[in-house]
């Protein structure tokens, strides 16, 4: 720990003395201190190339969503995003959630897998999704850009980024109180911030968030309602400013999220998904299924002026400790307790910490030439245990050779338990230097190049050992059995690099054309029962992608208008992917896939106190090759050994993603007003399950409506709402996959059930 906080003290030292030799003028402001502004104006500004910049100058892909917005509806994590930009999909699991842009991603079930699409806080990489337990609340907005975004956000962005910069302190002295009680999940979720001067050169700003709710699916066997959430989520936020030429802000933020219970559900294999809302899970040898998480995140971004230019300096810390418990729906009662044959349950506890430390210099705006280089390092330890139960018949068909004669494993029945044990470890080392030039070839055409080499270096080792016995639950000791281990190192350089020209062709109507690479690096297999070193490592992911769009504002703000066409390659795609016939997952390396589409948004504001947004995307993804691929359920007679997919679409991809928010305010009186504001999100069909079975894997069309209907004073020092979420009470499985015999004496597709519909009364007070 000493280390870790010599760590984060350098980057402060470094500014600080730099600080005192460099008269200047800062031409570039810290990320977090821009809002968005949701005025008619339409000026939304966002830093997704490391400047601030109005959203309609960015020649990428990306949506914008503010931070208002989000708190509207109550918003705790990444999965609200998908409601205002189109073609992007998290995936609801009881281990990680994952986030799909333009189709790709990394799939939840190798927990190591580094994220196709990378999530940054503040500026802080957060490649595991339990990273971000505190970010979403109180936040200044949410930036998503689609493709690869390789150079200047650089680790693990092949698919794209999401880019979350929370509030900062405020010029002058605020306040705010919000309550909420959700009337179907029974509960309460309290949140506000302090914010404002300490001193003349000290700003400070002080958030929270308190959640304790029930959840939307009945656990017969508890009485209880899953998923139950209890969660406390602080961030600190201070901006010291002693001259016009630095300043440095620092948050620390915490986060302690308990659920408790589960979100599957059982339903049938021969029939379309059939979610119900209620199950039967009893508590297994692992304790109360659900999953504790505590987190802490420390970032401190320093700006110094330098002449006209600007070093930025972006130090991180963030440290995590998890155990997931998930069960899966008995759909029955046992009759003989909590171990007999329906019992089906593992176990994931997590430990993980990261230090990082970004240096970039920027040179003025406004010149024929412009540039930002830079230099990036991160260090990180990683460690999962895996505790897996079942049916004891299975666990033969787990270990390579194993028989139910085989004299090293007794003859299990009712009586006896059984239990798989993994553990792995992981250290790893990167370091990146970029850099981004901008010719301004005249005023209205721009030629941007960029392109940045990163070096990663991984070790790791994995061992998994077989651990029975009579009623070993009760304290009689377990016999042991090694199943297999592995070790592994990787050392490996990739290059990315982009080229852009962009062109006004009026003075607000932009377009641009973009190639760019992305790259994500190989890794480990960490969760695989059976894993040897030949089968531990798997090659990192490289995309390639061709971009064009326009964005244009017209009719003096009332009409924004964007579209963008694109095409994106990748190639040794990383995958896993479930096997029912033994209950493993095939890790590896896809060999190619491809994903095209259009997108598009559009925002209206024809009059004062009524705004429309609407946005979709249409998109085609298919492997391209996939030779060794595990059988999809259509292939019939198939075997892995012979199997290509090539031609086949990839799980959890929609051809068609959309969403339209309508917002108007009506003036009550003098003092009183009333907001209406409405979300309809959907997409088309879908396949959610691995093996893209027709029958139990396919998640139909839908669209979910959410109304906010809200009373407040004319100087918004009060409010009174009523909020509505999924209002037609759309049941939608995030993943689905089947969970055969001999695991279980009834087999079953599990479902991982979304929130159903739920409506909540808030009140809240700002000063």
């Amino acid at each position: 720990m000493k280390a870790h906080n010599q760590f984060l003290l350098s980057g402060v030292a470094a500014i600080a003395m730099l600080s005192n030799v460099a008269p200047a003028i800062a031409q570039t402001v810290p990320a977090a201190s821009a809002e968005v502004d949701d005025s008619n104006i339409n000026e939304i500004i966002v830093t997704a190339q490391k400047r601030e910049q109005n959203l309609q100058n960015v020649p990428i892909s990306m949506e914008v969503v503010s931070g208002a917005k989000l708190a509207e509806f109550n918003t705790s994590d990444i999965k609200a995003v998908m409601n205002y930009t189109p073609n992007v999909f998290v995936q609801s699991t009881a281990g990680n959630d994952v986030i799909y842009i333009r189709g790709f991603g990394s799939p939840p079930a190798n927990f190591a897998f580094d994220q196709s699409v990378s999530l940054y806080v503040d500026g802080i990489y957060a490649g595991r999704n339990r990273q971000a337990q505190a970010p979403f609340f109180d936040l200044a907005r949410v930036e998503v850009l689609r493709g690869p975004q390789g150079a200047l956000f650089g680790k693990n962005t092949a698919a794209g980024a999401v880019s979350v910069v929370s509030s900062g302190p405020t010029k002058d002295f605020e306040g705010a109180i919000t309550g909420l009680y959700n009337f179907d999940h029974k509960g309460t979720d309290f949140s506000g911030y302090l914010s404002g001067p300490v001193t003349d050169t000290l700003g400070a700003r002080l958030a929270y968030k308190i959640v304790n709710q029930d959840g939307y699916i009945y656990n017969r066997a508890t009485d209880h309602d899953d998923p139950e959430i209890k969660s406390q989520l602080l961030r600190l936020t201070l901006k010291w400013e002693p001259s016009a030429n630095f300043d440095y802000t620092a948050k620390v933020e915490y986060g302690n999220r308990e659920v408790i219970g589960g979100i599957t559900v059982s339903s049938p294999l021969t029939s379309g998904q059939d979610p119900q809302t209620n199950r039967y899970l009893e508590r297994s040898a692992l304790g109360d299924e659900g999953n504790d998480n505590k987190s802490v995140m420390i970032s401190g971004v320093g700006n110094l002026a330098l002449g006209d230019f600007t070093l930025t300096s972006v130090t991180g810390y963030s440290w995590f400790k998890s155990k997931i418990v998930n069960g899966f729906d008995q759909t029955i009662p046992n009759s003989g307790g909590a171990f007999t044959a329906n019992s089906v349950y593992n176990a994931f506890p997590e430990r993980f910490d990261q230090i990082s430390q970004e240096v970039r210099l920027l040179s003025p705006t406004g010149k024929t030439f412009e540039f930002i280089v830079g230099a990036y390092y991160d260090k990180s330890n990683y460690t999962l245990e895996q505790y897996q139960g079942f049916n004891i018949p299975y666990l033969f068909l787990t270990i390579p050779g194993a028989t139910p004669t085989d004299p090293r494993i007794p003859i299990f029945d009712g009586a006896y338990f059984g239990r798989i044990d993994s553990v792995f470890n992981q250290e790893a080392e990167s370091w990146s230097v970029f850099g981004q030039g901008t010719f301004n070839i005249t005023d209205a055409f721009r030629a941007i190049g960029s392109l940045r080499y990163s070096h990663t270096k991984k070790d790791g080792d994995f061992a998994a050992r077989l651990a029975y016995g009579s009623n070993g639950v009760n304290g009689q000791p377990f016999a042991l059995r090694p199943i297999s281990s592995a070790v592994g190192k990787i050392s490996e350089g990739n290059v990315d690099p982009s080229v852009t020209l962009q062109y006004d062709v009026a003075p607000r109507v932009m377009i641009y054309g973009t190639w760019g690479r992305g790259s994500k690096s190989g890794g480990f297999v960490s969760n695989t029962l059976g894993t040897t070193n030949a089968t531990f490592t798997f090659e990192p992911e490289r995309s390639e992608n061709f971009e064009a769009g326009v964005k244009s504002t017209l009719f003096d703000g009332k009409v924004v208008a964007n579209v963008s066409l694109y095409h994106t390659k990748f190639t040794d795609l990383q995958v896993s992917v479930y096997q029912p016939a033994t209950s493993s997952y095939l890790t590896g390396n896809a060999a190619a896939a491809t994903s095209k589409g259009v997108e598009g948004s559009l925002s209206l504001y024809p009059i004062d106190n009524f705004d429309i947004s609407a946005s979709a995307a249409y998109s085609d993804i298919k492997y391209d090759d996939y030779p060794g691929a595990a059988c999809l359920a259509s292939q019939v007679g198939c075997t892995p050994a012979t199997n290509n997919l090539a031609g086949y679409p990839v799980a959890y991809s929609s051809k068609w993603t959309g969403s339209v928010t309508a917002h108007a305010r009506f003036d009550m009186s003098e003092d009183l007003k009333l907001d209406v504001t409405g979300v309809a999100a959907g997409r088309s069909k879908y396949f959610n399950s691995d093996n893209q079975s027709p029958i139990f894997g396919v998640q139909d069309g839908y669209v979910k409506l959410d109304l906010r209907v809200q009373l407040a004073d004319r100087d918004n020092s009060w409010h009174l709402a009523l909020v509505g979420k999924n209002l037609t009470n759309q049941k939608t499985i995030g993943s689905a996959f089947n969970l055969p015999s001999p695991i279980t004496p009834v087999p079953r597709a599990i479902l991982y059930l979304e929130p159903t519909r739920n409506i909540s009364v808030e009140a809240g007070i700002k000063f």
